[in-house]
């Protein structure tokens, strides 16, 4: 593989990362928007978690791709030397954001998603003392806190994924 070969792979992997955090940031921005505008915060709620689990499916595929376009020969190639290259630091990035997918789709969404099953009834009719209620606001806010860091993953890789070394010609790439 050539050094141009590996440019179009890492604006390949740029590419879907920003679409991502993208569509990640309009979501953001629109989420208050539904709050506002609907006229139930309980249907607001449940589009916007409709919109939480299909940017979440989005995300492994954003950050899964990117990571495999970007990162398999030069894993290999890198693996010789005894120091600390910045492969093994975007890897590392790339690996965090993958375990935040897993942590957001696998644990905290059908958390959120149980709580509200249990209850029944919108959110803010039980009042903020009840556990159900204390439970659904840490499980929303976690949620929240690993969307924005998933959304500065996808910048920080996006912007640097451009700075991985790429073998020279004659050496080996794997």
């Amino acid at each position: 593989m050539n050094a141009r070969s590996f440019r179009r792979l890492d604006l390949a992997s740029a590419t879907l990362l920003v679409l991502w955090a993208g569509a990640a940031l309009g979501f953001g921005l629109l989420a208050p928007l539904l709050f506002r505008e609907l006229p139930s915060r309980d249907v607001a709620g449940r589009i916007a978690g409709l919109m939480v689990a299909r940017l979440d499916w989005a995300a492994w595929g954003a950050f899964g791709l990117a990571g495999l376009l970007s990162w398999g020969a030069r894993w290999l190639a890198e693996m010789k030397e005894d120091v600390i290259g910045p492969l093994r630091l975007w890897s590392a990035a790339w690996l965090v954001a993958l375990v935040m997918c897993l942590a957001s789709s696998a644990v905290v969404t059908p958390k959120i998603q149980d709580i509200r099953a249990r209850i029944g009834a919108p959110i803010e009719t039980l009042a903020p003392g009840q556990p159900d209620r204390m439970a659904y606001d840490k499980a929303h806010g976690l949620s929240r806190q690993i969307f924005f860091l998933r959304i500065l993953l996808a910048l920080g890789l996006a912007g640097t994924v451009g700075l991985l070394p790429i073998p020279q010609e004659g050496e080996p790439a794997a």
